[in-house]
């Protein structure tokens, strides 16, 4: 039986290392949970989050070339609040966070699927449209300082 990518399934944490943890799924297969997929707060040591035989739910992320299965903990948990962010909600502006002034105003792209490039991507595409329109509107037409003109 093959577990399939994006599916939540129980496992059991059968190793813990450094930089992640183990776990048996429902099929005998054993995938890893990376240290920054087991909990949305910042994991310094795994051992506080998780100990071997402790029984977890796991959101299957895909599996490499080589058949390593990875998993997410922080995903599966993450599931049940991103069906409520489906539904229509009250307009009350655009959504901006204090952690990313660079993001603020800017429109927002779900970047949950998304990897590190394609938000780079995602960002530098907006960045351009902004500075075309600045463009557009004049507003680089800024006087110089020491520029030769006398009055």
């Amino acid at each position: 039986m093959q577990i399939e990518i994006g599916a939540v399934v129980d496992g059991v944490v059968t190793g813990i290392k450094s930089f992640g943890a183990f776990v048996k799924l429902p099929t005998g297969e054993t995938g890893m949970v990376h240290i920054s997929e087991v909990a949305s707060a910042y994991v310094s040591d795994i051992n506080e989050f998780l100990s071997v035989g402790q029984e977890v739910k796991v959101k299957v992320l895909g599996e490499n070339d080589k058949g390593k299965i990875s998993l997410s903990i922080k995903q599966a948990a993450d599931a049940p609040a991103k069906e409520k962010q489906d539904r229509p909600a009250q307009k009350s502006g655009p959504r901006r966070s204090p952690h990313s002034p660079v993001w603020q105003g800017v429109k927002q792209t779900d970047t949950s699927n998304m990897s590190f490039e394609d938000m780079l991507a995602a960002f530098k595409k907006t960045s351009d449209e902004k500075m075309s329109d600045l463009k557009r509107s004049g507003g680089e037409t800024r006087t110089r300082r020491g520029n030769g003109n006398k009055s």
